[in-house]
């Protein structure tokens, strides 16, 4: 072998061996409760008392990131639906000013906590998830659309 291939050999053997242990480093054993546990210590989360106060004062966007069919099933009234497994292709289009003032909510909190933190960490800076999500605000008498 020529001194050139030996290196590209070299260089590729090393590239593999890089990604492969970049790849065991991020790589953790973790259910989706540890995800969702793992997103509350990065993002805001508010009582359903709290975010009640917020839609009677006005002045903020509810987002709704449940799945279509849950959402034209009841929703909180003005509410944004915009599905997680959409969220960050088309939150930009939705609100495009990352420093809206946003609830979000999902059925029961877990959801919500993951969609929250993905527009955190796309730079919306004034987001705050809705603690026990779409059943808690039922379940204290909201109103519902």
């Amino acid at each position: 072998m020529n001194g050139k291939k030996v290196v590209f050999i070299s260089s590729l053997i090393v590239g593999i061996v890089f990604a492969f242990n970049a790849t065991l480093v991020w790589a953790k054993d973790m259910t989706a409760q540890d995800l969702v546990e793992e997103a509350k210590e990065k993002i805001v989360m508010i009582s359903v008392a709290e975010a009640e106060a917020m839609f009677v004062k006005g002045g903020i966007i509810f987002l709704d990131c449940r799945e279509p069919k849950e959402y034209k099933s009841g929703h909180i009234p003005t509410a944004i639906n915009i599905p997680r497994g959409l969220l960050e292709f088309d939150i930009e289009k939705e609100i495009p000013d990352k420093s809206s003032p946003i609830v979000m909510y999902c059925k029961s909190g877990g959801r919500g906590c993951l969609a929250c933190y993905s527009i955190v960490r796309m730079g919306y800076t004034n987001v705050k998830n809705m603690d026990g999500g779409w059943k808690a605000w039922v379940k204290a008498g909201y109103p519902i659309e």
